[in-house]
C-alpha cells in the first residue's frame, strides 16, 4: 500500500529523525578522527617532499644509492647538519631555546634511548611553557597547542619521533585542551608543568621501579640471564637482583654498527656482575647454556608485536627454538594503538657509512677501495628497528604487572583512559 503524503504544515518527521541522528552522529566522527594517528610522510611521494623541504629547516641532500625498498623512509641525517642549524639558530624567533638544544643532541646522537629522549622533550617544554605568554586577542589553549606543534615538527626533522613521544605530546596538548577557562595564565602555566612533572615521576621513574620488582621475581640463583644492546630498563632489574643478593651470571650480545652492549658491559663489569660478551652471530652457541632472555623495547603493538632494536627479533626466535623464555620489559606509555606486522612500512634508516666501515680496523674496511663507478651499483642499508611478532615473546612485563602479548589491547585501552583522567 501506498504511504498516506505528509501535510506541508507539519515538517517531516523521518527527515528530521535522520537530521537529528546525523547531529548526532558527526562530533561522534570527529572524535574518531581525533583518535587516528595521522598520515606518515611517503618520502617516495616526490610532491609531498618538495613541499616538505620549502618548509624544512634542514639542509640536507638526497641521499644516493638508497635501497629501493625502503625509499619512503625519512633519509638519515647525521652531525653534518649540526653547523648549519647552528647557523640559523638566531633566524628562528618562535623556537625555544631548550627545544632547539634537544633537537641538536637527536641530531648529534648526544641524546638516544626512548625515556631519555621523552624526558628531554618533555622537559625542554616545560622550559617553554615557563616562558611562554600569551598574545593579545589569543587564547592560552589554542595558541600554546599551535606553539607545541611547531616544537614537534622541529624535532621530527632533526630525528623521527618514537612511539613514547608520541604518546607524551598527545597527553600534553589533551592536558592544554582540558585547561579551564576560568584560570589565570599563570595558573595554567603551572598546572601544565606539574603535570609533565607527574607524567615523567609516575610513567618513567615509578614505572621502572615497579617493572624491575616484577622481573627479578623471574630470576633464580644459578639462572644466565641473555640481554641484547642496551637497554637502561633491563640494565636496572640486573643491578637490583644482584644488590638482593641473587647469584646469576650475564651474557650480553652485542652487534654493529651500534656496539651499545659494549657501554652495558662495562657498567655491570663495574658493579661485580659475573658476564659474558658475544656479537649476535654467535647467539646459536651461547643459547644453550641460557636460561632466560630479558629484552627492551621502543614500543609494543595491539597486535602484541614488539618494535625494539635491530637484531631484536633474530635474538627471540633463536630463543624460542632452544625453548627459552623470553621476558620483555616495557613501561605502558610506550604501548600504542597501532598494528604492524613488519618492520618495511614503518622504520628508521641510520648512517649507511657505518655498515661499510669498522672503526679502528683498516684491515678490514674493504669497500674503502671501490671504484666510483663501483660504488655507484653499491646500495648500503642500515635500518634501526626491527619487529619481533608475539607468537616469540613468552611474557611481558609492565608496570601493570606481568601480562601476555594478548593482553596489550587491554592495557592501550585502559592506559588511554588513565593518561587523559591523570
Amino acid at each position: 500500500m501506498k504511504q498516506p503524503p505528509q501535510k506541508k504544515d507539519g515538517p517531516p518527521v523521518a527527515s528530521s529523525v535522520a537530521a537529528s541522528e546525523r547531529g548526532v552522529d558527526r562530533p561522534v566522527e570527529k572524535e574518531r578522527k581525533k583518535d587516528l594517528p595521522p598520515p606518515r610522510m611517503q618520502f617516495d611521494d616526490e610532491s609531498r617532499v618538495d613541499k616538505a623541504k620549502r618548509r624544512s629547516l634542514l639542509n640536507q641532500p638526497e641521499a644516493r644509492n638508497r635501497v629501493e625498498l625502503f625509499r619512503h623512509l625519512p633519509p638519515h641525517k647525521n652531525g653534518s647538519q649540526l653547523p648549519y642549524l647552528e647557523s640559523k639558530f638566531f633566524e628562528l624567533h618562535e623556537m625555544h631555546p631548550s627545544v632547539y638544544k634537544v633537537g641538536l643532541q637527536y641530531l648529534t646522537g648526544d641524546t638516544s634511548g626512548g625515556n631519555a629522549r621523552c624526558i628531554a622533550m618533555l622537559q625542554a617544554f616545560q622550559e617553554a611553557i615557563r616562558d611562554y605568554s600569551t598574545p593579545p586577542e589569543k587564547t592560552l589553549n589554542r595558541d600554546l597547542t599551535s606553539k607545541i606543534g611547531g616544537f614537534v615538527s622541529f624535532l621530527i626533522e632533526c630525528r623521527p619521533l618514537s612511539m613514547s613521544m608520541g604518546n607524551a605530546i598527545r597527553f600534553l596538548k589533551s592536558r592544554i585542551a582540558r585547561l579551564p577557562l576560568t584560570l589565570s595564565e599563570s595558573e595554567a602555566k603551572a598546572a601544565l608543568c606539574s603535570d609533565i612533572d607527574r607524567f615523567i615521576n609516575e610513567k618513567i621513574v615509578l614505572a621502572d621501579k615497579v617493572i624491575l620488582r616484577h622481573a627479578a621475581t623471574k630470576i633464580r640463583d644459578g639462572d644466565v640471564l641473555l640481554t641484547y644492546g642496551s637497554s637502561c630498563v633491563v640494565e636496572m632489574i640486573l643491578l637490583y637482583a644482584h644488590e638482593i643478593g641473587k647469584q646469576f651470571r650475564v651474557v650480553v650480545v652485542d652487534s654493529r654498527p651500534m656496539l651499545e652492549g659494549q657501554k652495558q658491559l662495562r657498567r655491570l663489569v663495574a658493579k661485580g656482575l659475573s658476564c659474558t660478551y658475544t656479537q649476535l652471530n654467535a647467539i646459536s652457541y651461547v643459547m644453550h647454556e641460557v636460561t632466560r632472555v630479558f629484552l627492551g623495547a621502543s614500543s609494543i603493538f595491539s597486535n602484541g608485536t614488539v618494535y625494539s632494536r635491530v637484531g631484536t627479533a633474530s635474538v627471540a626466535m633463536v630463543a624460542h627454538a632452544f625453548h627459552v623464555p623470553v621476558l620483555v620489559c616495557c613501561e605502558a606509555y610506550k604501548f600504542h594503538e597501532r598494528v604492524q606486522l613488519d618492520s618495511i612500512c614503518f622504520n628508521e634508516l641510520g648512517d649507511p657509512d657505518a655498515v661499510s666501515k669498522v672503526p679502528g680496523r683498516e684491515d678490514v674496511n674493504y669497500l674503502d677501495n671501490l671504484t666510483d663507478k663501483q660504488k655507484e651499483n653499491l646500495q648500503l642499508l642500515n635500518l634501526k628497528y626491527d619487529a619481533t611478532p608475539s607468537d616469540y615473546i613468552s611474557v611481558i612485563v609492565t608496570d601493570y604487572g606481568m601480562i601476555p602479548p594478548t593482553s596489550v589491547p587491554v592495557i592501550v585501552r585502559e592506559y588511554r583512559k588513565e593518561y587523559l583522567l591523570i
